[in-house]
């Protein structure tokens, strides 16, 4: 009977320590987990920032900042910005870890062509070949130069830029005027006044109309009130 206690109270120690053992090993665990995490930060947003905001910012998180040597081409991030991190922002990352960040060179710049005396159709194909933009586009009214030609450039020719501004000649504006209303009128008249102004007139087949005198507009194109220039043609048809 004895034996038998002893041996009962035994086993309820032995199972009290166990359950103490184990309590303690969940208890460890999950300390070392609530540790671990205390220990994590957010990666913060390093893109578009420069070298010095990026490691200043790391550093107040406990991170460290490592510099890819090799930098990047890229149109939209200047040159000396960071254009791409890893890890990406906003994930978890220990104390102490670094954050690699690659440096952007700025759009790729290539050597502006010689575009002046050019029209504007052959400037863009020749920048577009070459891997460039067009810049700002300024246009201006001038007989002194070819129309639609390229009358000056920026930045100047051999220069390395990613975009090129344009000086566009469209050329002298023709003069236009109003059609008048010729119906009504004496044809060959309307025609000779209009052909003293530099139209060009054609008075068109001819049909009979009950109480119109003979020659007597009685349709025109363009009709009155539009307006014409002088190299436009005008037809006139009249009364027979």
């Amino acid at each position: 009977m004895q034996l038998k206690t002893r041996v009962w109270g035994l086993g309820k120690f032995l199972l009290l320590a166990g359950a103490l053992a184990a309590t303690f090993f969940v208890f460890a665990a999950a300390a070392m987990r609530v540790a671990l995490r205390a220990r994590e930060v957010q990666v913060p947003v390093l893109i578009g920032h420069s070298v010095n905001e990026a490691s200043q910012s790391l550093a107040t998180l406990g991170l460290a900042l490592r510099i890819d040597p090799n930098q990047r081409v890229d149109d939209k991030v200047p040159a000396g910005r960071i254009m791409q991190q890893d890890p990406a922002p906003g994930g978890s990352a220990r104390q102490q870890r670094t954050i690699r960040v690659w440096v952007s060179s700025g759009p790729r710049a290539t050597s502006v062509p010689a575009l002046v005396g050019q029209t504007e159709r052959t400037a863009r194909m020749r920048l577009e070949q070459d891997g460039l933009e067009v810049g700002s586009l300024t246009e201006f009214r001038s007989p002194d130069y070819a129309a639609d030609a390229v009358v000056a450039q920026d930045p100047a020719p051999s220069s390395r830029a990613p975009r090129v501004s344009l000086l566009l000649n469209r050329g002298e504006q023709a003069t236009t005027y109003v059609m008048p209303d010729v119906i009504g009128m004496n044809g060959e008249r309307a025609a000779e006044a209009l052909r003293t102004r530099g139209f060009r007139v054609t008075i068109t087949g001819s049909q009979p109309y009950a109480g119109v005198p003979q020659g007597t507009v009685v349709r025109q194109q363009p009709a009155g009130g539009f307006k014409v220039g002088p190299a436009d043609s005008i037809s006139l048809e009249v009364s027979r």
